[in-house]
């Protein structure tokens, strides 16, 4: 390590971590990037220290605009099949070391083969050197609604950020419009131009769809002021913040229910103000098949990136398994799936569901009901801010 390096690590290790501020929107076209670049104008007058590290205007004309007048940090040329793409430059904002930075479009991927590959690991990177971000994101690419927006919009979203991160800022800001605004706005051209605008009015941008996903995203703005009172009644010893703690304990098997369980588990525990595992009990002598084992591993990579802790069991009952671990774990709600097993089955073995109603108190249960989704070829639908 150089001198300079060193003097650079240690700079950044005196630096408390990062404040993240994120405008969360229901759709692209609320007005999000718009409303970051305000905000850092009105830093900048101030004499705060702002750059920007990465912005997209999308061609719109009024958030173009404001871009004129701060500081823009150059950004990374990467080739990628003979192209030129242009993204953020992680380490020359961190060689910057301004007081904050505008990081637009949180959940982006990166052109392959770049490292970090995510937007939000740069974003974390950038926090740890003590830098505070500014920074964007729609509520259709938060990973524990997954299953909520495919069955809002039938667009199954590939492009996802761990809620972990946009629980971890300091302050998240609902931008809205109602959706007749945005359906004029997008009408007007100043969201898409020319041919995407039919297409967005016919797909995506349709009324139900923008009526749902804004009640996404007011839900979870609700969600973090929640938390922030809950922390705030605990840390003052007020009566809420000591309230009884909650536990989820979600039941999953070598299905593709398994990962739809997960996120429903993570919502529970999140409005709840709880914590939540994910619990598989293996039975001796039944090894599941490689396509099996990899739904379990999807369920288990997802627990751990939402937060939460993942238990494997090993016994011949699945259900005096699972009984005498929520009994043991001071499980508040089990959350579960529809039985797999066939009617005959459960009338010659016995019903799990049942077994653990009868076996257990204080304990309650949410079926979760299967889905059997027919997906199109879908990425992530309009990102844009």
């Amino acid at each position: 390590m150089t001198q300079e390096t060193r003097t650079q690590a240690e700079s950044h290790a005196a630096r408390p971590r990062g404040r993240l501020k994120i405008f969360l929107g229901a759709m692209a076209g609320v007005g999000k990037t718009y409303r970051m670049l305000a905000e850092a104008h009105r830093r900048v007058a101030r004499d705060e220290d702002v750059v920007i590290g990465l912005v997209e205007t999308h061609g719109r004309s009024a958030t173009a605009e404001l871009v004129t007048g701060l500081e823009q940090v150059p950004l990374k040329a990467v080739e990628y099949r003979g192209k030129a793409f242009y993204e953020l430059d992680t380490e020359a904002v961190i060689a910057r070391k301004p007081e904050w930075a505008l990081i637009d479009e949180l959940a982006h991927t990166n052109v392959p083969g770049m490292v970090p590959p995510k937007r939000w690991h740069s974003v974390e990177q950038i926090r740890d050197a003590g830098i505070s971000v500014i920074s964007t994101l729609n509520i259709q690419h938060l990973e524990s609604l997954n299953d909520a927006v495919y069955e809002i919009t039938g667009v199954r979203v590939r492009e996802t950020i761990p809620d972990a991160v946009v629980d971890s800022a300091d302050e998240v800001e609902l931008e809205d419009l109602t959706p007749d605004a945005l359906i004029n706005r997008l009408k007007r051209g100043d969201i898409y131009h020319g041919e995407k605008i039919p297409q967005a009015l016919a797909n995506f941008f349709r009324k139900g769809n923008i009526v749902a996903l804004r009640e996404l995203a007011l839900r979870k703005t609700v969600d973090e002021v929640d938390t922030e009172l809950h922390d705030y009644m605990q840390a003052h010893h007020m009566a809420q913040g000591k309230a009884a703690h909650e536990h989820i304990t979600v039941l999953v098997g070598p299905r593709p229910l398994a990962a739809r369980l997960v996120r429903r588990g993570y919502r529970l525990a999140k409005r709840m103000q709880g914590t939540f595992s994910t619990v598989h009990v293996a039975v001796p002598g039944a090894a599941p098949s490689k396509e099996e084992q990899a739904l379990l591993d999807e369920a288990y990579a997802l627990t751990r990136n939402l937060g939460g802790q993942v238990v494997e069991l090993y016994g011949d009952s699945v259900a005096a398994e699972i009984i005498k671990h929520v009994n043991e774990t001071g499980t508040t709600l089990i959350a579960m799936g529809q039985s797999a097993r066939s009617r005959l089955e459960e009338i010659l073995r016995g019903s799990i569901i049942n077994r653990i109603m009868r076996e257990t108190t204080n304990i309650d249960i949410v079926v979760v009901a299967d889905s059997h989704e027919e997906e199109p070829d879908a990425t992530s639908g309009p990102s844009a801010p």
